[in-house]
């Protein structure tokens, strides 16, 4: 009895410090100092870099699993940042020097939808699943239903 009653005070006290800090920080939000905009700022920063960060390893996930499923060599490449548009070329099966055309503005949206229309045909999937690769949000899915799609 007296150790549920250690717990239940324990409990009471970190409630009554919470709730006190709590306090404390809504006292301090009312003050205009100069620094919260940067610390917001800083803030919003680290978390587009934690999405990036997870957008990234998504991506880079479904294309090794791609590679995998396609029996294309050195499926590591997906984790590399150029390289995995030349592991990408080769699940394609269109020619390396693509990568000069990816660097040329406008026309890379058109050859990464090529591409991407022929990773899904390699997995025998329809291939207006890359012309998906042109709306935003659903480029995204594309990926991960190409890799994980039976």
């Amino acid at each position: 009895m007296s150790l549920s009653m250690n717990l239940h005070s324990a409990a009471k006290w970190v409630a009554v410090s919470a709730i006190t800090l709590l306090a404390a920080c809504a006292a301090f939000a009312q003050e205009d100092r100069p620094h919260v905009p940067p610390a917001l700022a800083g803030g919003t920063f680290i978390f587009f870099l934690l999405f990036v960060a997870a957008m990234y390893v998504y991506i880079a996930l479904a294309v090794k699993t791609i590679a995998e499923k396609t029996n294309t060599e050195n499926p590591w490449l997906a984790w590399i940042p150029i390289a995995n548009f030349v592991l990408l070329l080769n699940i394609a099966r269109k020619p390396i020097w693509w990568i000069v055309l990816l660097l040329i503005p406008l026309a890379n949206i058109i050859i990464i939808v090529m591409i991407w229309m022929a990773v899904a045909e390699a997995r025998s999937k329809p291939s207006w699943w890359g012309v998906l690769m042109l709306v935003p949000g659903v480029s995204f899915i594309v990926p991960g239903y190409l890799a994980w799609s039976d």
